[in-house]
């Protein structure tokens, strides 16, 4: 997997987040921020990283998203492995 691949998956990740209200509430409250600090942070490099962390935190994330996106869980981690850690099995 390229990295441009890894930053799409997280990309759609994070529109997936952004299009359950639940979901957005559990990402705000582990970001600690508000929208425009999650604004800010979208620009880092690092933000991918989060959003594929939060996403793989809980089983039933990572399966809603893997479903919703075509893509195996697996893709999504090692997604995680390539944007720089994660357990790649």
């Amino acid at each position: 997997m390229h990295i441009s691949e890894a930053r799409a998956i997280a990309d759609a990740g994070f529109s997936h987040i952004a299009g359950d209200s639940d979901l957005v509430a559990a990402f705000m409250a582990q970001s600690g921020t508000d929208v425009a600090g999650l604004t800010a942070m979208a620009g880092r490099p690092e933000f991918a990283q989060f959003v594929l962390d939060f996403l793989l935190e809980q089983d039933q994330r990572v399966l809603a998203f893997a479903q919703s996106a075509g893509l195996a869980p697996q893709r999504v981690v090692m997604a995680r492995a390539v944007l720089g850690g994660g357990d790649p099995w």
